[in-house]
């Protein structure tokens, strides 16, 4: 009786360990630029000018994501700036401010990022795959260069 229950246990997280197999297979497309041995050289923003000027799909795409960022980053100062002000008014508690300030920046980067994603319609496409396009592309141009 004791190895019937034992095989429907092991059974049972094969199944699991299967379906989270599956469910994590999308992290497969960055094993190419994660995880390296050697670290991928650094771009400069000519090379990403090359990488949209070359790439007729993903191209605009990843300049649109790149534009998108400075909603992000206006939402994160206006939000921080906001919070910790009024915590300073209220408590004048110094690690109250900068606690204040840390989530207002969180709460106003995810904000600004969301007016982004309607802004840009970024919903429309897929922004990992342009960033991962251009991590391939970059992959191609510096390593398989030197070979």
């Amino acid at each position: 009786m004791a190895e019937g229950v034992a095989d429907r246990v092991k059974e049972h997280f094969e199944e699991v360990k299967e379906n989270w197999r599956r469910n994590l297979a999308c992290l497969d497309y960055f094993k190419k630029v994660l995880g390296r041995d050697d670290p991928l050289p650094a771009w400069t923003d000519a090379d990403i000018e090359e990488f949209i000027a070359s790439d007729p799909v993903y191209g605009p795409q990843l300049k649109t994501t790149m534009k998108s960022k400075k909603f992000g980053a206006v939402g994160a100062l206006l939000g921080a700036a906001h919070l910790s002000g009024v915590a300073l008014k209220y408590s004048k508690s110094p690690h109250g401010v900068v606690l204040a300030g840390a989530f207002g920046a969180a709460c106003g980067l995810n904000f600004g990022m969301e007016v982004a994603n309607h802004w840009y319609q970024l919903y429309k496409i897929k922004p990992g795959d342009a960033h991962l396009r251009f991590l391939y592309w970059w992959e191609d141009k510096t390593v398989h260069r030197e070979l």
